[in-house]
């Protein structure tokens, strides 16, 4: 699964129909959703973060399971039938028993923004369902990338992840293996 955000609202230019953009983590692969406007409406209140003088659906939403001790755990975007995205809110109440509820991508987009759930895709629809954003780039990365193995050595990577877990942990905690042991069984 690839834990997606949400990049914004997009008109399609023929339909004038609003787009739900939800990006991977990279920043390379969108998942449009076409919605409706009312959908549109309820996802960029939930982006903006204002609260409204009086709350909206998911808002009203939101409420409802903070009073009855239900808890949205994360929202699983998990198939496309009929050229319809299906998802389901994962959800788990106070006693920690969990479970789960069909529900359109829009509203639990949108629930997910005012409950600062996680927003999860299967992979298998990204793929089917993503566009890419940044193609040239994409290519020019992979090109690098070939470029950097093809002159690396394996000590020299060694020394750079050792180098590399130092920076992340300057606490000095000695769990970064020894780029002079590593690999010769001396743990």
């Amino acid at each position: 699964m690839v834990e997606m955000r949400v990049a914004g609202i997009a008109l399609d230019a023929a339909s004038r129909s609003p787009i739900v953009l939800l990006r991977d983590p990279s920043g390379r692969r969108q998942v449009p959703i076409w919605i409706d406007q009312a959908q549109a409406q309820n996802i960029l209140a939930g982006l903006g973060g204002t609260t409204p003088p009086r709350p909206l659906s998911h808002d009203l939403m939101a409420a409802l399971m903070a009073v009855g001790g239900v808890s949205l755990e994360r929202v699983i975007i998990h198939s496309i039938e009929d050229a319809t995205f299906r998802a389901v809110l994962k959800l788990s109440d106070s006693d920690g028993e969990a479970s789960e509820l069909d529900c359109r991508p829009s509203d639990a987009i949108a629930l997910a923004l005012r409950t600062g759930s996680a927003i999860w895709m299967l992979e298998e629809v990204v793929a089917d369902a993503s566009i890419p954003v940044d193609s040239e780039a994409d290519a020019e990365e992979k090109a690098d990338f070939r470029r950097f193995i093809d002159q690396v050595s394996p000590a020299e990577l060694i020394r750079n992840l050792s180098r590399a877990q130092r920076q992340e942990n300057p606490d000095g905690d000695d769990s970064a293996p020894n780029p002079d042991t590593a690999g010769s069984g001396n743990s």
